[in-house]
């Protein structure tokens, strides 16, 4: 009874553990990973209360209200449409049995202790997050880059088409090409997929 009286205490209830591969399909997140669509866990942290499986598409959160109740709430944030930044990894002291992974995925952040005998693993997960950050920040540049180019061309167009010279005939004609231009350039700049960003950092 003390025992667990000073672990509430001092923050250490909830203290997480890095699951191994092996032993993916044993927890409750492997039920809602898109296996149907090759989605793969590559990470996976397991607390009495949460579980927070890293996929190669997206982040998937079993949020539990209390290690004592089974009510959950299930959160997905893809990285296709939440952008991972402010990620810092804080190492435990010398009477800490904990390290903490703290980052923002898109506008929700998160603080997960984990015990600090997977602090070799949790280095690892924090690479792969910075690098998919990184790559985000780049593919954002390079998508405002693209919507700048096409401004340009919209603008030059239109000067044409008064002063006279042929363009595309119709607004609702460019107004397609835009659409479809801007689709393709979003797709090649921001990617849904970072699973090969997990297997160059995570160590299995």
């Amino acid at each position: 009874m003390f025992g667990k009286l000073a672990a509430d205490a001092l923050g250490l209830s909830d203290v997480g553990s890095v699951i191994a591969p092996a032993d993916f399909n044993k927890v409750d997140a492997d039920d809602y990973v898109m296996h149907e669509d090759e989605e793969k866990i590559f990470f996976l942290i397991k607390s009495k209360a949460d579980e927070y499986c890293f996929t190669n598409t997206a982040l998937i959160h079993l949020d539990g209200t209390s290690a004592a109740s089974k009510k959950r709430m299930l959160r997905r944030f893809s990285y296709f449409d939440h952008r991972i930044s402010r990620v810092m990894l804080e190492t435990a002291g010398t009477i800490d049995m904990d390290v903490e992974l703290k980052f923002h995925i898109g506008e929700h952040e998160y603080s997960i202790d984990v015990h600090k005998k997977h602090i070799e693993q949790l280095k690892d997960l924090y690479k792969a997050l910075i690098r998919i950050g990184d790559l985000q920040n780049q593919g954002e540049t390079a998508l405002e880059n693209a919507r700048l180019a096409l401004d340009t061309a919209a603008t030059v167009l239109n000067r044409a088409g008064s002063s006279g010279a042929p363009v595309v005939e119709t607004f609702q004609q460019l107004t397609q090409v835009s659409f479809d231009w801007l689709s393709a350039a979003r797709k090649r700049y921001v990617p849904k997929d970072f699973g090969a960003v997990f297997e160059r950092y995570i160590r299995a």
